[in-house]
């Protein structure tokens, strides 16, 4: 399972290190992708291609949004010798991903995002929502 969260900063050519610990989980190479809320998702190799095969079965009217969303934004990179990779320019520009940048592990999947809006995101849950969603699941 992919979790933690981890500061980052991005250098001015869009390289980033990404952490050792998730890199160990997800793979050597993995898929980059515009994500949802402002974020990126990245995923393994394994695990994009079973979301890929999963909208490929959809009926085309509710396939194709997710085809220009997920799929056409994928990008597949690979970590240099000091664990950084390259994040694309047009991924860089649809996440805001400046200089500061938060990598954080969520259950099967990582997200890239820019620390404001990371922690803007953050700051806007509300304490008894979370409590409410997690009704019923015995926590």
């Amino acid at each position: 399972m992919l979790k933690g969260t981890y500061n980052q900063t991005m250098d001015a050519k869009g390289r980033m290190t990404f952490p050792t610990k998730l890199r160990e989980l997800i793979g050597e190479r993995f898929i980059v992708t515009k994500g949802i809320d402002g974020c990126l998702f990245v995923y393994s190799l394994e695990d994009f291609e079973k979301r890929a095969e999963k909208i490929r079965s959809l009926p085309m009217a509710k396939a194709r949004a997710l085809q220009r969303s997920f799929m056409a934004w994928a990008c597949e990179v690979e970590p240099d010798k000091q664990g950084r990779i390259l994040v694309p320019q047009s991924l860089r520009e649809v996440a805001g991903l400046e200089k500061e940048i938060v990598v954080a592990g969520v259950s099967d999947r990582c997200e890239i995002w820019d620390k404001k809006r990371w922690d803007d995101f953050n700051s806007s849950i509300d304490d008894n929502e979370l409590m409410e969603a997690l009704e019923g699941l015995d926590f």
